[in-house]
């Protein structure tokens, strides 16, 4: 695996050590009191960058009209499936790194990450998971306690390959209609948390499709600028979807992001059936996107499975 980062800029570069540093500092705090063995034998075995700026395919265009920016994608290897534990061991990493970019400035880039044991990505890679065979592909180590390279992708046979992708958008897609028409039946009713929640997993479940569709693989996580981000990485036509113009638009977001918890156990949780309207309309576009580029890369499995 590549560890060179000659093609980033020096500024993205010392970014990408703070990144780092970061997590590791939080990594240690969430498993500083060991209770167990697995605890005290905690590591982190390799921090890989994937996606656009392993690639060399960024935009960093915040203050432009579409004010699109490529995040950092990275993928955490731990040493126990415990570790992988979102809430446990990652969410003050998660919290710290928004903080540094939104209210101390920082860091100038958005984050993900994503946490995995070596087992999970080699398997990943042995059952020819499109995603796992990116990262192998396409990653840049930024740190690894040792140069053990992963297993060497069994890519799947055209064949199985068609028959996952049509059973993922048969779950998921359907799914996602489901959710969509209950926040119409809940606005209908004025029960506006519900509809807002229903809206939310109607999202959710369309970027569990796509991305299932086009990589075989999708965090298990229920946030949406983490889904988003990481879907808008397949297809730019997905960016459509959401407009980050102003201010008003990217608060509607934060608001149906919000919605997974606070729609259901907050008091204060508020949202107008105009913002719900507004978000409904976005949800059925990004729906119609989700479609066509599922459906042309089930297309485009089937040619490859028929030839």
């Amino acid at each position: 695996m590549r560890t060179d980062l000659d093609h980033l800029p020096p500024a993205k570069q010392r970014e990408l050590e703070r990144v780092v540093q970061i997590l590791f500092e939080e990594f240690r705090d969430a498993t500083a009191i060991a209770t167990s063995d697995w605890k005290k034998q905690a590591r982190i075995l390799k921090v890989i960058l994937y996606g656009s700026y392993a690639r060399g395919g960024w935009v960093d265009e915040p203050h432009t009209a579409k004010g699109y920016q490529s995040d950092f994608d990275l993928l955490v290897i731990v040493n126990h499936p415990k570790l992988t534990d979102r809430v446990e061991f990652w969410s003050s990493a998660e919290d710290r790194l928004n903080r540094e970019l939104a209210i101390t400035k920082t860091l100038r880039t958005p984050v993900n990450f994503i946490v995995h044991t070596l087992q999970e990505v080699n398997d990943g890679l042995a059952h020819g998971r499109y995603f796992f065979m990116d990262v192998a592909r396409d990653g840049i180590a930024l740190y690894q306690s040792d140069d053990t390279e992963l297993h060497q992708p069994k890519p799947k046979t055209p064949k199985q390959a068609l028959a996952m992708a049509r059973e993922y958008f048969q779950e998921w897609l359907p799914s996602a209609e489901d959710f969509l028409q209950g926040c119409r039946d809940a606005r209908a009713r004025g029960r506006s948390k519900k509809a807002a929640f229903d809206l939310h997993q109607a999202t959710e479940r369309l970027y569990h499709c796509v991305l299932l569709v086009c990589t075989f693989y999708t965090p298990h996580v229920h946030n949406l600028g983490f889904l988003r981000t990481q879907a808008e990485r397949i297809d730019p036509r997905l960016i459509d979807a959401w407009p980050r113009d102003n201010r008003a638009d990217r608060s509607r977001f934060e608001k149906l992001k919000e919605a997974y918890v606070k729609a259901r156990y907050s008091k204060h949780y508020r949202i107008t059936d105009e913002e719900l309207a507004w978000l409904s309309e976005r949800v059925e576009a990004l729906g119609q996107a989700v479609q066509v580029i599922c459906e042309e890369r089930i297309a485009a499995l089937e040619h490859s499975a028929a030839a």
